[in-house]
């Protein structure tokens, strides 16, 4: 029998009080049952867009308030056109405030040059990911920059918005015949907002996805917006169902894009759903 403080630590989440809401299937509305999630191979980490009007200080002081440590840095941060001094010294500093760079981006690259600077900035970075939105006809000419350097390059999806990758399937059908460094980044919540299901993508497109992009939102249609993940109508339990079902072992980065100047308590929220669910069954 599990103690008291584990089930009030569970009932805390709000998970115990009600099922989760589905468009695409009915949640349980039986208690759950705590279960050990230290064999779980994917990490739990942080888009940088979340932090758009914050410094990298303030973006450090809210990652650790929440207890999350890795981070996918957005150019707000550190800008695109930085040299490798500047560089150095944004990533010592978010080293120092105990948060690790695992990737950048989204970046988009819309010519050659922009794909240049991409895998230059990265490389300066010391990492070997990137999230990005290459225009469709770069495709080629980013294949031979990923052979060149040996990084992979997820491609995230923007939903009903941005006719550039609407979805998984998009992207599938435009990288499919390329090296199989170039992946996908899945935001569930614009996969959602296309009217897809990001469950059902990330078992199809699982030999390619190599991050994803946790958040909740209202509708799913192009006028949803984000929300506190768990009052949204996103399948949170089943998504992690998934990732669990495949084995996924890249990360889960929250992109919190509500209340984005006073964003932290949706932060510790959100952040807070996900961890109950994981510790439920």
């Amino acid at each position: 029998m599990k103690s008291r403080r584990q089930f009030f630590k569970l009932a805390g989440t709000g998970i115990l009080a009600a099922g989760v809401s589905s468009i695409y299937s009915n949640a349980s509305a039986a208690v759950p049952f705590y279960v050990d999630n230290s064999a779980d191979t994917f990490t739990l980490g942080m888009a940088g867009f979340t932090f758009m009007n914050f410094t990298v200080e303030k973006t450090i002081e809210m990652m650790n308030r929440v207890g999350v440590k890795n981070l996918s840095l957005k150019d707000f941060n550190m800008p695109m056109n930085s040299t490798q001094e500047q560089i150095n010294d944004v990533l010592a500093r978010f080293k120092a405030g105990g948060i690790n760079v695992y990737t950048v981006g989204v970046i988009y690259m819309k010519t050659q040059e922009a794909v240049d600077q991409a895998f230059e900035y990265a490389k300066m970075a010391g990492v070997k990911l990137i999230i990005g939105a290459p225009n469709y006809d770069l495709l080629p000419y980013v294949e031979k920059k990923i052979k060149a350097y040996d990084f992979r390059l997820a491609i995230h999806n923007h939903g009903p918005d941005n006719p550039l990758y609407p979805n998984a399937t998009d992207i599938w059908d435009h990288i499919k015949d390329l090296d199989p460094r170039i992946g996908i980044c899945i935001d569930i919540g614009h996969t959602t907002r296309d009217g897809q299901d990001p469950s059902v993508d990330i078992e199809k497109y699982k030999k390619r996805i190599y991050d994803i992009h946790i958040k909740d939102v209202t509708k799913a249609a192009k006028e949803g917006t984000t929300c506190e993940m768990g009052r949204g109508i996103i399948n949170i339990p089943k998504v992690i169902a998934t990732l669990r079902k495949i084995k996924y072992n890249g990360s889960c980065s929250l992109e919190f894009e509500k209340d984005m100047k006073d964003s932290l308590p949706g932060i510790a929220e959100s952040i807070g759903y996900w961890k109950g669910v994981l510790a439920c069954k």
